[in-house]
């Protein structure tokens, strides 16, 4: 394993399932004619139950459990109990190959704007070979779905070149007014719900103009994966704003991480480091190359 990988390996690991699809469209989109073959096994299935805990989550969870160990009966028998869209597209692809995918693209129809059903139906595609649709599913998911699980997911697929998910606001001790804002922003980015964080941090940003948290929050909200300038041209400016603020050269090098730039994430994290030791994200820098430095070295 080359040591960029070994990297982003600490950042966010991803599923195997997951690898397969994210290098089928790196060789697509290369321009490959004759493409990847097709993936081995079942295709994955998201489900995006958020903080749900009511009886039918619970047992869509446990049926997403089942399915991702290899049970797809016993998935398919939990998943029938229901009509909800999650159960739907979880009984789909239960039967795979067996109508899978025309069941999806019913649904897609049914629900067209439906970020988890476009994004699965882009699952089966790939796994039919259909290449092309299935990266334009998965870009489709990101239109219709911008605010959600899915569009993170899809992100992952089509830019399989940055770590998997996306980099999360790392809070030190916020106080005041915004506060609330920057941890429920927090919360909202876990659940993948990336433009309502930004909401939260902006209020947050708005109420308290001159902490550096708060601003820094604000910035990393807008790590796109299709443009990173959006959260690097803020960070910039706040680096000489705030000199002597842990946080900024710290979440620099969280999003250089996310894009591979080892060394480069590294100077910023040994900057946040060397700022005040008892920062609580000079800490964390610290935590950070600590772990960097055991994964170089093979440990």
């Amino acid at each position: 394993m080359s040591p960029r990988v070994r990297i982003l390996t600490l950042v966010s690991v991803a599923a195997a399932a997951a690898v397969a699809v994210a290098v089928g469209a790196t060789l697509l989109q290369s321009g490959d004619p004759a493409g990847p073959p097709l993936p081995e096994g079942d295709p994955p299935l998201l489900l995006d139950l958020g903080e749900r805990d009511d009886a039918e989550a619970r047992d869509l969870a446990r049926a997403l459990k089942l399915y991702e160990d290899g049970d797809t009966r016993g998935a398919a028998r939990i998943f029938s109990r229901y009509r909800s869209l999650d159960a739907r597209v979880g009984l789909a692809l239960a039967g795979w190959p067996e109508g899978s995918l025309e069941r999806l693209e019913q649904l897609a129809a049914e629900a067209p704007r439906n970020g988890i059903v476009r994004l699965n139906l882009g699952f089966a595609l790939f796994w039919s070979g259909r290449r092309e649709e299935a990266v334009e599913a998965w870009r489709e998911t990101r239109r219709i779905a911008p605010d959600s699980l899915a569009a993170v997911r899809a992100d992952d697929l089509l830019y399989p070149q940055f770590a998997r998910g996306l980099p999360i606001f790392v809070p030190g001790e916020p106080e005041g007014e915004a506060a609330r804002h920057l941890l429920d922003g927090v919360s909202l980015q876990r659940l993948g719900r990336q433009l309502s964080a930004r909401r939260q941090f902006d209020e947050a940003a708005r109420l308290a103009p001159s902490d550096p948290e708060a601003q820094v929050a604000a910035a990393v909200a807008r790590f796109d994966k299709a443009n990173p300038s959006a959260a690097f041209s803020r960070l910039g400016p706040l680096a000489r704003r705030f000199p002597r603020a842990p946080t900024v050269r710290f979440h620099l090098g969280l999003l250089l991480l996310w894009m591979g730039q080892v060394e480069e994430a590294k100077t910023q994290l040994e900057r946040a480091r060397g700022l005040d030791p008892s920062d609580p994200l000079a800490r964390e820098a610290n935590r950070f190359l600590e772990r960097l430095e055991n994964i170089e070295n093979g440990s």
